[in-house]
C-alpha cells in the first residue's frame, strides 16, 4: 500500500493543475472577495455576521473539494487508464480496491491542504473566523470530502475519455455549486432546486460546513446523506472499476 501511495502522490505531482485548481484558485477567490468595499461589514441578513466569518471561508472549502472531485480526479484516473498505466497495474498484486484508496487518500491529502491554507491566509489577510464547531466540521469535511471524491471515482470508472472527464467535470461543477447555494442563497431558490439541494449530497455537504463554521453542531440529516454517499458512491466505484 505504501508503494502504491508513494508512486500515486509522484504521478499527482508531477501535474502542477492537479494542486492549482484546488488550492490556489479557492485562496485566489477568498483573498479577492475579501476586499471588495463592505464585504467585511456585519450582515443584518445573518444575523450581524460578516461573510467573511462563515459563508466565504466555508463556501471557498467547499469549492476545493468540488473542483478535486469532479474535475481533477476523473481526469487524472481515466487518462491513467488511456495511457496503459493501470493496464501494467493490473499486472502486480495491486487490487482495485487499494488503487482507488490509494488514489483517494492523495487527494484527501489535497483537500486538507487547501482547507488548512484557507483558514489561516484567510485569518492572516481578512481576519476571517475559523471554524467555530471543530468537532462538527472535522466530521463534516471529512464525510463531505469522502463522498465527494467517491462521486469522482464513479466518473473515473465509467467514463472511457480523458477529454469526456475534463468537459464533463466543467460542465457539471457549476449546476453542483450552483444548487449548494455558492451564487444564490437556497432558501431564495425555486422549490425544485431547494428539493435537489437537500437530498443531493453537495447541498448538505455546503450547508453543514457553513452551519459548523458559525458554531453550531451540523444536523443529522446532513450527516446521513453524506455517509449513505460516502457507503453508496465507494461501492460503485469498486465495483464499476476497469483497468482497460
Amino acid at each position: 500500500m505504501t508503494k502504491t501511495l508513494v508512486t500515486e502522490a509522484r504521478l499527482y505531482l508531477r501535474e502542477p493543475l492537479a494542486l492549482f485548481f484546488p488550492i490556489f484558485l479557492p485562496l485566489m477567490l477568498l483573498i479577492g472577495l475579501g476586499i471588495i468595499p463592505g464585504i467585511n461589514e456585519p450582515d443584518p441578513n445573518r444575523g450581524g455576521i460578516r461573510a467573511m466569518d462563515g459563508y466565504l471561508p466555508s463556501m471557498m472549502v467547499f469549492l476545493a473539494v468540488v473542483t478535486m472531485a469532479v474535475t481533477i480526479l476523473p481526469g487524472a484516473l481515466v487518462t491513467y487508464r488511456e495511457q496503459g498505466v493501470l493496464r501494467r497495474m493490473s499486472t502486480t498484486p495491486a487490487s482495485p480496491a487499494r488503487l482507488l484508496y490509494a488514489i483517494l487518500m492523495i487527494n484527501v491529502a489535497i483537500c486538507v491542504a487547501a482547507t488548512v491554507i484557507l483558514i489561516v491566509v484567510g485569518g492572516l489577510v481578512h481576519d476571517a473566523s475559523p471554524p467555530r464547531h471543530l468537532p462538527g466540521f472535522l466530521l463534516v469535511f471529512a464525510l463531505g470530502t469522502g463522498a465527494m471524491l467517491s462521486i469522482g471515482l464513479v466518473l473515473a470508472a465509467v467514463i472511457n475519455s480523458s477529454k469526456v472527464a475534463q468537459a464533463f467535470g466543467g460542465v457539471a461543477m457549476f449546476p453542483m455549486l450552483f444548487v449548494a447555494g455558492m451564487w444564490l442563497p437556497r432558501e431564495n431558490m425555486p422549490g425544485a432546486l431547494q428539493v435537489i439541494g437537500d437530498v443531493f449530497v453537495v447541498g448538505p455537504f455546503a450547508e453543514a460546513l457553513h452551519t459548523t463554521w458559525l458554531g453550531q453542531a451540523p444536523q443529522i440529516h446532513n450527516v446521513a446523506i453524506m455517509a449513505a454517499a460516502v457507503v453508496i458512491c465507494g461501492v460503485l466505484a469498486t465495483k464499476l472499476f476497469r483497468w482497460e
